[in-house]
């Protein structure tokens, strides 16, 4: 269980990420919206101005004037740049990794790994044919006699 917990792979680590970052913009929007009510009279512009903050567009049509409020905006901010940063990275990574196994493939065909196959289908042939030992093959699938002819 802590082994599954602590096995972070890149899809795990964007999903943490976003709920982390969507926890911000909805603190962020209904914190700012219950301090700042001059400037944010609404719960809807609380949370506007939050994802416009997260996502980095910042439109610029709500802004806090008062000094909680711009407290609360850096926070929020900060978040965004964080969760841009590192979706960026992530979506990096996912694209190095997938490069790195395709170039991969090809080095681990060698001559070795080629015997090894080799010997696996010559095993199976033998295993099938086994049991079929009471007449020769005659190269085209029909089998010859054995015994006396008359």
């Amino acid at each position: 269980m802590i082994g599954d917990v602590m096995d972070l792979t890149a899809r795990r680590a964007a999903l943490l990420i976003s709920v982390f970052t969507l926890s911000i913009a909805i603190a962020g929007g209904v914190v700012m919206w219950i301090v700042d009510r001059q400037d944010f009279p609404t719960l809807g512009s609380g949370m506007w101005f939050a994802m416009q903050s997260i996502t980095t567009v910042g439109y610029g049509d709500r802004v806090p004037t008062s000094t909680e409020g711009r407290v609360i905006a850096t926070l929020v901010i900060i978040a965004g740049l964080g969760f841009m940063s590192v979706i960026t990275a992530t979506i990096t990574a996912i694209f190095v990794e997938s490069a790195r196994r395709k170039r991969r493939v090809p080095a681990e065909i060698t001559l070795d790994h080629i015997a090894d196959r080799l010997d696996q289908i010559e095993r199976l042939m033998h295993e099938r044919l086994e049991p079929d030992q009471g007449g020769a093959d005659r190269g085209d699938g029909e089998r010859l006699q054995r015994g006396p002819r008359m």
